[in-house]
């Protein structure tokens, strides 16, 4: 069951919606749909008139990119971002942010997003992942063939950083303890820098922002939730096949270091970027790699040059042939 759309914090022109998904041991689960629709002029004669977009957001975030959807507006397309269970808007209180044991779980999520949008027959569906939203979409639209008429992932979190030799031999211990311990608790990973970078490219703050929504060094991990990510990453390791055409928008540049460098806010200081591109190799038979110089972790957050040199990039592929 789903909720009124009603008036989100992004202010005019965006709505938000409340999507009811059971319950589990911290008590009710929602996800939250937040929508903006093009003007009427746009959405009979633009490119995309005929598009859905369902954007879904990474770990330790939710959608406040206003922007993002005045871009698929303004080629006709209708917006739509999702805030998954125990993020964002869809956060409760005494839940435990992110966590999830399987990320097929979020299948009920994007279901009852895609009934909440109201799709008509021939409109076409393009997935839009940030990071670990990204591997969560490429592994939906692989289970979900001929759904998805494009997947457009920034900078998606297809393989660990320490890379698939250090995934294997960290995946069996990761699975133990996430046995008997599932919400333990991990080490800090996240310093900072992430946020620090978008702040430096000055993205940040922005309206709409929460920080307690999106914590400067991120939401703790649990052991749970990361042999879920590893078995993410084990399916893209193996091959999936996404079935439709997809553009992987990479930042030409990682900086993963434990200081702050001034690399860090034109560089990916979260993903081992050459490893995602090769990962990306694996999700489908039609894959476009497109790596924005300057650009940080999410390509659509980092300076005036990368941030428009990757909504071309994004541009150029959705109106010529990808949505042919």
């Amino acid at each position: 069951m789903a909720g009124e759309w009603a008036p989100d914090i992004l202010g005019e022109g965006f709505e938000q919606r409340t999507l009811m998904l059971g319950e589990d041991d911290e008590g009710p689960i929602v996800a939250t749909l937040v929508r903006s629709i093009p003007n009427p002029l746009r959405s009979v004669l633009g490119p995309l008139h005929d598009v859905d977009v369902l954007s879904v957001h990474g770990w330790s975030d939710y959608f406040f990119q206003p922007a993002q959807a005045r871009f698929w507006n303004g080629l006709g397309a209708r917006f739509h971002a999702l805030d998954l269970r125990k993020y964002g808007r869809s956060l409760r209180p005494g839940q435990t942010p992110g966590f999830i044991t399987d990320l097929g779980d979020y299948d009920a999520d994007i279901a009852a997003a895609l009934d909440a949008m109201g799709r008509r027959r021939g409109r076409r569906l393009v997935l839009l992942g940030h990071s670990t939203g990204g591997l969560t979409l490429a592994l939906w639209a692989a289970r979900h063939p001929r759904e998805v008429a494009a997947l457009v992932l920034n900078s998606p979190w297809l393989e660990l950083q320490l890379g698939a030799m250090g995934r294997q031999a960290l995946a069996p211990l990761v699975q133990a303890r996430a046995r008997w311990d599932p919400r333990g608790s991990h080490p800090a990973v996240d310093l900072g820098f992430y946020t620090r970078a978008q702040r430096e490219v000055g993205v940040l703050p922005a309206e709409g922002y929460r920080d307690e929504w999106r914590p400067e060094f991120g939401f703790p991990t649990h052991p749970a939730w990361f042999a879920a990510i590893l078995e993410g990453h084990r399916q893209v390791a193996f091959g999936i096949e996404v079935g439709c055409p997809a553009l992987v928008l990479l930042s030409a540049h990682s900086a993963l270091q434990l200081t702050w460098s001034d690399a860090m806010s034109s560089s990916d200081s979260v993903l081992v970027v050459d490893d995602i591109a090769k990962a990306a190799t694996r999700i489908g038979r039609a894959v476009t790699i497109a790596r924005i110089d300057g650009a940080i972790h999410d390509v659509f957050l980092s300076r005036g040059d990368a941030r428009d040199a990757a909504y071309r990039a994004l541009e150029g592929w959705l109106t010529r042939g990808a949505l042919e």
